[in-house]
């Protein structure tokens, strides 16, 4: 897949945990395990908006494309 989830990196970052991301962000652990591990096929908008605000970033700092 072109499009890479560096959700993980964000985490780390900001020294926060999965669980952590989920109680703030109101989604459910394992959708966002799906997201982190590159499983997901979407993402809402309303749920970028909500991780980018709870990381204190922008939403290129999650998502990256690379061509093949």
């Amino acid at each position: 897949m072109a499009i890479i989830v560096n959700l993980d990196v964000m985490l780390a970052k900001r020294k926060m945990r999965l669980m952590d991301l989920s109680e703030r962000v109101g989604v459910n652990l394992s959708n966002l395990s799906i997201l982190k591990t590159g499983k997901a096929k979407a993402i809402r908008f309303s749920t970028l908006e909500a991780i980018c605000q709870a990381l204190d970033c922008q939403p290129g700092d999650i998502l990256e494309y690379r061509p093949d």
